[in-house]
């Protein structure tokens, strides 16, 4: 299997299957949080310390190992129309989905995050966008930024990482405003020329995190367990970045050398990890709505009510995938 023009590496499907069980993970509580759970949200306070931060980690990774982070102005254009069909149009489109599928799904259930009207829905897809109806689809648009503009700062400096670094360390630390995702495009450049700069060390890179990833592994459960219990009120950038980029090491390592069998699952896991991060929160929000009807989440029902949650947010998009999308060439192409 060919993507973005490279032979596919099975420990970075590996990596991406475990990093998309934990962006569902993330997305089983929106707003109304149950009541009487006192271990969730620790935990995913945890998560959200690290687990988008590893994402673009692997992105940039990517973009170095299929040639697109070196591209030459040359083959620009080429990049940003090829960018803005995998990145935008998936944007675009399940965001106007979930606007318009929200706006009817309040009438007659739980909703979160449900908009006003469909026009203020889709006027915050792209402008106001923390009011988003769909702010879990960030990643695409974010992407679609430093992906095109990595090759532009790259050839700019010569080849060199010192630019792409240095102005996406700077973006970090500016206070930059909720609008057309800016703010999370300068929280998370520094992540995705981390995995740049790892991918240009090559097998200098593989061989360090081979060699120190059990070390590494500790400090990270160090890291988490300490924001788990006492970072309710700290600062997101004062935790995003050191716990973020202690994670690339650690959490690639960990993949390169887990069993076989758990390696098989985070890989095919990790093979539909786009379609599960597009389709996650639609199948995770419709069985909320309907489980509400039925049951309470609240207190000791909440723990088989998020495994029911985990279930539909994996499978039910892969079972899209499978019985659906395949059969459209379009759709397939564009999901993959």
């Amino acid at each position: 299997m060919v993507v973005f023009g490279m032979q596919r590496r099975m420990d970075i499907d590996q990596a991406k299957g475990l990093a998309i069980v934990l962006v569902v993970f993330g997305h089983l509580v929106a707003r109304a949080d149950p009541v009487g759970v006192e271990w969730y949200e620790p935990l995913r306070r945890a998560v959200y310390a690290f687990h988008m931060p590893f994402f673009l980690y692997l992105s940039g990774l990517v973009s170095v190992l299929s040639g697109a982070a070196m591209a030459a102005p040359g083959r620009w254009r080429g990049l940003l129309a090829a960018r803005a069909w995998r990145l935008l149009v998936p944007f675009f489109g399940l965001g106007l989905l979930s606007v318009l599928g929200k706006w009817v799904a309040a009438h007659f259930m739980f909703v979160d995050h449900a908009p006003e009207s469909v026009a203020a829905g889709i006027a915050s897809l792209v402008w106001d966008t923390a009011e988003s109806a769909d702010g879990s689809i960030w990643y695409l648009f974010v992407l679609f930024v430093v992906s095109v503009a990595t090759p532009v700062l790259l050839w700019t400096d010569g080849g060199r990482l010192r630019l792409l670094v240095a102005f996406a360390a700077g973006l970090y630390f500016l206070p930059l405003p909720p609008y057309v995702y800016a703010d999370h495009v300068g929280r998370y450049a520094i992540f995705f020329a981390s995995g740049v700069w790892a991918g240009r060390q090559g097998a200098a890179w593989t061989g360090f995190i081979d060699a120190h990833y059990r070390g590494l592994l500790v400090l990270f459960a160090v890291a988490l367990l300490m924001v788990a219990v006492f970072g309710a009120h700290w600062p997101v950038a004062m935790v995003l970045l050191p716990v973020g980029l202690l994670s690339m090491p650690a959490l690639h390592g960990l993949v390169r050398h887990w069993g076989a069998s758990c390696g098989q699952v985070f890989h095919w896991l990790g093979r539909y990890s786009f379609m599960i991060y597009l389709f996650n929160t639609i199948f995770i929000g419709l069985t909320k709505g309907i489980l509400l009807r039925l049951v309470s989440w609240d207190g000791p029902h909440f723990l088989p009510f998020a495994v029911v949650l985990m279930l539909a947010g994996v499978m039910l998009p892969v079972a899209l995938k499978f019985y659906l999308l395949s059969r459209v060439p379009v759709l397939r192409r564009l999901t993959d």
